[in-house]
């Protein structure tokens, strides 16, 4: 536990957990909260599932990926301090979704480029970190305590959930999974926002206000520019399955 007003639980190949926490990063700084950023990993969250029944070709892949990097956010953490993890993950994710689409493809079989030591070295070169960091892709002795974090987060909303989660003002304070959103407020828009989940969150007995209907989010490593209107699509316990 840390004295930190917001605990929030991502992993970093998932772009609603990333538009979330650049949401939180606006509403941060006129709120002056302060934030400790956590780990969850989707690979792990879906360690029992059939991918190939669940989820469209390539999420196996790139929950893989997001368990690698989470392998060096987890070291780096544990060698240079809790304060690393939060540039970390926008030097890391930034790169995947807030850059354009870098046209390279994932091939069946193959190992998800975000997973990979040429993908997070100028990351961790951005951030100060050392290169040898990247060695921790491989090292699977940090998935224990990975794992432990994410049973933390789903146990603070229920196992239906995804990224992110967010728990304010811990111990005892309001957790939720989301809010997904697709597109970024404004600073006013942000921090308005951020009252009304609360409040909602906060009330005794709410359980749940959801649609399964989402527009991409407006990151241009998905295609989409700033303003502009992604396509629609009808996902299903948090991803596009193409067989229900």
């Amino acid at each position: 536990m840390t004295d930190a007003d917001i605990h929030f639980y991502f992993d970093p190949v998932c772009p609603f957990a990333w538009m979330t926490s650049k949401w939180v990063r606006l509403v941060q700084s006129q709120r002056d909260y302060t934030v400790d950023w956590r780990f969850i990993s989707l690979r792990l969250v879906n360690a029992d599932v059939d991918y190939d029944s669940h989820f469209p070709p390539e999420y196996e892949a790139g929950h893989t990926a997001g368990l690698r990097l989470l392998r060096v956010l987890h070291r780096a953490r544990s060698e240079h301090g809790r304060e690393v993890v939060g540039p970390l993950y926008e030097a890391v994710t930034g790169r995947i979704f807030d850059a354009p689409p870098s046209g390279q493809e994932w091939e069946p079989g193959q190992l998800d480029p975000r997973g990979t030591a040429a993908f997070l070295a100028p990351a961790l070169a951005e951030v100060g970190l050392p290169a040898q960091l990247a060695a921790d892709l491989d090292d699977d002795s940090a998935d224990l305590e990975i794992g432990a974090e994410t049973e933390e987060a789903l146990s603070l909303t229920g196992k239906d959930v995804g990224t992110p989660i967010i728990h304010f003002q811990p111990p005892d304070g309001v957790a939720f999974f989301g809010p997904v959103i697709s597109r970024l407020p404004g600073e006013e828009d942000a921090v308005r926002l951020w009252d009304h989940v609360l409040g909602l969150a906060a009330f005794p007995g709410f359980a749940e206000l959801k649609r399964s209907l989402r527009e991409l989010p407006q990151l241009r490593g998905l295609g989409v520019e700033e303003d502009g209107v992604g396509v629609e699509q009808d996902w299903h316990g948090g991803s596009r399955r193409t067989k229900k």
